[in-house]
């Protein structure tokens, strides 16, 4: 899949160009742009949650740094849904331009502007749309259609422009009993079908999971057992957007005659908005405030909280390390983590889980209950799209390159020739033109990182320092010589963090970082770099022979 890179050419008349500035590799960071007649259209714009070798990183953004100086030719941007990996980047591309209309359906676009105005934006276009309404945003002819979701009023895009048409499904699968009733309008895909989907981005992130994803429905049994068996306090930790999975907890809550308290900020903020326009159903005098769950049993309450992936800060991860300032886990208590593992999370996931473990409390998750459903298409759904819509290219999207290759396979087997199956990944350039798909250049577009209120100001080899200090530790060493007598006059004095507690240990090296100063110094070497490398390169020899680690080494030579 990898391309070398290089500059794409000129975009031709009568031809569209598609470019994936996320989503193609990860499970985050959706985006793409679409281009035609120097026109450019904008789809989702999500972030990436850091890994374990992300140190001292908040969010990862998709690449727009590619379309940042044509920002004035975007004339709008297409939000599918409501996910952070589709919307969570949106404060960050206004920013840069504040005015660029932001198009998505009526869930969609309050979510966002609650985000934007925690980041104090405002002035903002909304437009928002419903399912099988067209709107024109300069050259793109747009349509959208109803898709079932792990979150509700979730769209799909049908893009028509004089060059040819995309079909871009956002992130979907094909309940055919939905919680809110609104199915993945296949009629629609039919009708788009007949006539005629020359480019289909598809969803790929169950590509490699055979048969139909099971329906939400198929959970409200297990989470009434465990509503039934728990006797003390009951939490629920789900994505804080998952206005569905909350709905099925609000309904057994009462059913068992419990009350309902939201733990985190994102949970509170997103519930109030799906509750205030209809999406969500909480009946009358069930919420309380976290401030008054001592005034109830634990028996009586269920929490509903963020941080089902772990997340160090959450409101979860609080309670497991003991931290919460207001909930303090009981043995006997049960938690359910109702949501899936998003590759990358599972270390972080599984230290949370441990630790609720270790505290007494009885864990309920996907791997030892059914407290969870994707939200996305396996195998034999997105087969039956392919052979509805019957598209003349595909691109799949959203996924590992593993799904990506999977989703390929899957549209070849129903017939798409395989030259027709564009595997891109982020930053490739795909150009549209006469109904074919083609790959004409590959871009650079690498992560973004934001790190507190900085963005764009952490380099890789910044992670990487970071990684050698927190995995491998850091030694100092400081030296005074005297150049004309060539002798040295204080030191070396060393000191480390992170390495050995025991600072005797480098006693054995200090002898060799003196004769090795001393013996470039009768060289005649002078200059304070060249004998900061040759500490480094004495001390640094020392440390990956006897302990076999490679920590960060800052030498420092003061000449006298």
């Amino acid at each position: 899949m990898s391309a070398a890179l290089r500059t794409p050419p000129r975009l031709a008349p009568d031809t569209l160009r598609v470019t994936p500035l996320g989503g193609l590799g990860d499970i985050g960071r959706n985006m793409a742009a679409l281009e035609v007649d120097g026109q450019i259209l904008l789809i989702d714009c999500g972030v990436l949650f850091p890994e374990d070798d992300h140190p001292g990183v908040d969010l990862i953004l998709p690449g727009f740094e590619v379309i940042a100086d044509r920002l004035d030719d975007v004339v709008g941007l297409v939000l599918t849904h409501g996910h952070e990996d589709h919307i969570g980047a949106v404060p960050y591309l206004l920013r840069q331009r504040r005015d660029i209309p932001l198009i998505g359906s009526r869930l969609t676009l309050a979510l966002v502007r609650e985000k934007l105005r925690e980041h104090r934006l405002r002035d903002t276009e909304y437009r928002t749309v419903e399912d099988g309404q067209r709107v024109t945003f300069g050259a793109f002819d747009l349509e959208f259609i109803a898709v079932n979701h792990s979150i509700p009023d979730a769209l799909a895009v049908f893009v028509r422009t004089a060059a040819g048409t995309v079909l871009h499904t956002g992130d979907f699968k094909m309940d055919q009993l939905p919680l809110d009733g609104r199915i993945t309008d296949l009629r629609a895909f039919a009708r788009l079908g007949e006539e005629g989907v020359d480019l289909l981005m598809v969803d790929s992130t169950n590509a490699e999971v055979p048969g139909f994803t099971t329906p939400e429905r198929d959970i409200a049994p297990a989470l009434e057992r465990v509503f039934a068996r728990s006797t003390q306090r009951l939490i629920v930790a789900c994505f804080a957007s998952h206005v569905h999975r909350v709905q099925q907890v609000l309904d057994a809550a009462v059913s068992h005659g419990r009350k309902v308290v939201y733990v985190g900020r994102s949970m509170v903020r997103n519930m109030k908005v799906a509750s205030d326009l209809g999406y969500l159903h909480v009946p009358g005098n069930t919420l309380i405030e976290l401030k008054d769950i001592e005034n109830h049993r634990p028996e009586d309450v269920v929490i509903i909280s963020t941080g089902s992936q772990g997340e160090p800060l959450s409101a979860l991860s609080r309670m497991a390390n003991r931290e919460h300032p207001v909930i303090d886990l009981e043995r006997g208590d049960t938690v359910v983590l109702a949501s899936s593992l998003i590759p990358g999370n599972e270390n972080a996931v599984y230290r949370v889980i441990n630790g609720l473990a270790k505290l007494g409390a009885t864990v309920v998750h996907k791997g030892n209950a059914m407290v969870h459903v994707s939200g996305h298409a396996s195998a034999g759904e997105l087969l039956y799209c392919y052979n509805i819509l019957r598209p003349r290219n595909v691109m799949p999207v959203h996924g590992e390159v593993r799904h990506l290759i999977a989703n390929g396979a899957l549209a070849e087997a129903t017939g798409v020739p395989a030259d027709r199956v564009v595997l891109a990944e982020d930053g490739t350039v795909v150009d549209l033109a006469r109904g074919r798909a083609r790959v004409v250049g590959q871009v650079d577009c690498g992560y973004i990182f934001v790190d507190g209120s900085t963005v764009g100001d952490v380099s890789e080899t910044a992670l990487t320092d970071r990684r050698i200090l927190g995995e491998e530790g850091f030694i100092s060493v400081v030296a005074v010589v005297n150049t004309r007598s060539g002798r040295l006059i204080s030191g070396p004095d060393i000191h480390a963090r992170g390495f050995h507690e025991d600072a005797t240990v480098f006693d054995p090296v200090a002898g060799q970082i003196t004769r090795a100063l001393e013996d470039a110094l009768g060289d005649g070497v002078t200059d304070t770099q060249r004998l900061q490398q040759v500490i480094r390169r004495t001390i640094g020899r020392w440390v990956n022979t006897s302990y076999r680690r490679r920590p960060m080494i800052v030498p420092t030579v003061v000449t006298v």
